[in-house]
């Protein structure tokens, strides 16, 4: 037989090794990426600490013990029929933030040796063919809520909707994120996750480099908001350009950037007002905390992040009142508020998502405590820890935090804290999740 005969026949096998290659190469640029977009290329941040961060090491027993409670909520709250998980303990709806977040507690899970193999592909393989089934919103991205039972479309109230209520950009950058560590990581789930992107439209999503939710409005016709503010608006933008996506004004901090003094730490926010965007701007830990996990900052992120600590830990110093600000569901209606670092023109405002004060449910966030320890080891991060370190039922998962008035755990239970959770031990072990990791083989 030829050498040109071997060639031909193994033109399959080339063509993927070729593909990986160009994969790892697209993984390993994200070690040295920072946004190119004019805005950036033009911002000047003073530098208030070293970029410096704390290496990888394997995880203590107690730390494996806390990764294991945190996966038994996602033992606990997968659906049989759908392989979706709940959003909050025993409620059968999600969003696709709450899917994102299985989907990296389940890698984080599987990394840090929770999940053999075989599990870890039958579950991946499930949630995939049920978000390939997925009815889209106006047939072009999903809708923003799904029931976890029977993946109807439903309202926030787990209501059905034939018709859907919209989408969301910033949900949808960040469900990105799991698919991208797949294609690149788990080169035996890349035909699935292709049967789910490309079956969604990305055209109205993006226009001029800039991210679009869907909605309707009072009169039922669909319109395009311009979605994210500082921080969560860079965080999802990252998984999108790594589709290839032109989201090049989604990724710059600078055109609506400006700073608010707060214990003489100068906090980076948004300048775009409710009053005028229709959109509350939250400067809280979660989108920065994120952004470190997963991607590993950039050279603007670096500074923001350290900036939003840094105010939590002087309010601490100045008050003696321990913070670690997010949003969170809390386990009593109004059942979500954002606790923020600043908010609607006032520093640590705690309010629900239409805007009011929702100040009596101020608590300290698990999954930023979490968040903020491992990614900066400090000695305040430590003592914000040994608050919450109890905050857990052991068959059930991590509770969402401890109020800071009445000193009581928020006991709500909930996919996302227990996912960032997972994501925040795998970061102390392994580093980002969006980086080199070692390929699994096929079957």
């Amino acid at each position: 037989m030829t050498f040109r005969t071997y060639l031909i026949r193994a033109r399959s096998h080339i063509v993927f090794l070729l593909g990986l290659f160009c994969a790892f190469g697209l993984v390993i640029a994200l070690e040295n990426w920072q946004p190119t977009s004019p805005a950036n290329q033009t911002l000047k941040i003073e530098r208030t600490r070293d970029s410096n961060l704390p290496s990888p090491r394997p995880l203590t027993a107690e730390e494996m013990e806390w990764a294991k409670i945190a996966w038994r909520y996602f033992e606990r709250n997968t659906q049989a029929a759908t392989g979706l998980v709940n959003s909050v303990d025993t409620y059968p709806s999600n969003t696709l933030w709450d899917t994102s977040s299985y989907l990296l507690g389940l890698i984080a899970a599987h990394r840090l040796g929770l999940v053999d193999k075989a599990s870890f592909d039958q579950r991946i393989t499930r949630a995939l063919d049920s978000l390939a089934k997925l009815k889209l919103f106006d047939g072009k991205l999903p809708n923003k809520v799904y029931n976890t039972t029977n993946l109807q479309m439903t309202d926030y109230g787990n209501q059905p909707t034939p018709k859907g209520i919209g989408w969301s950009a910033i949900d949808i950058g960040r469900l990105l994120s799991p698919l991208n560590i797949l294609i690149w990581n788990y080169p035996q789930h890349t035909a699935k996750v292709k049967s789910v992107i490309l079956a969604w439209d990305f055209t109205p999503l993006i226009k001029d480099g800039t991210m679009y939710g869907a909605a309707y409005d009072r009169n039922g016709k669909i319109v395009y908001l311009q979605e994210g503010r500082l921080g969560y608006e860079q965080y999802a933008a990252k998984s999108l350009a790594l589709l290839g996506l032109d989201v090049n004004n989604a990724l710059s901090y600078g055109p609506y950037l400006k700073y608010v003094d707060i214990y003489d730490v100068k906090v980076p926010t948004d300048s775009r007002t409710p009053e005028k965007y229709h959109a509350h701007n939250y400067v809280v830990s979660e989108s920065y905390i994120l952004d470190g996990l997963e991607y590993g900052w950039d050279h603007v992120s670096t500074e923001f992040a350290y900036r939003v600590y840094r105010a939590q830990r002087e309010r601490f110093a100045r008050t003696g009142q321990l913070t670690a600000v997010s949003e969170d569901n809390i386990d009593q209606a109004p059942y979500f508020v954002y606790n923020t670092v600043f908010s609607s023109g006032k520093t640590w405002n705690t309010i629900t998502e239409s805007g009011k004060d929702a100040s009596e449910f101020r608590s300290i966030s698990t999954k930023a405590v979490f968040g903020w320890h491992v990614l900066y080891q400090t000695e305040y991060t430590q003592q914000l820890l040994d608050a919450v370190k109890s905050l857990y039922d052991p068959e059930k998962g991590w509770y969402s935090g401890l109020y800071e008035t009445t000193k009581k755990p928020n006991a709500a239970i909930t996919a996302n804290t227990n996912g960032i959770i997972l994501q925040a031990l795998s970061y102390k072990q392994f580093g980002p999740m969006v980086r080199p990791y070692p390929v699994e083989k096929t079957e």
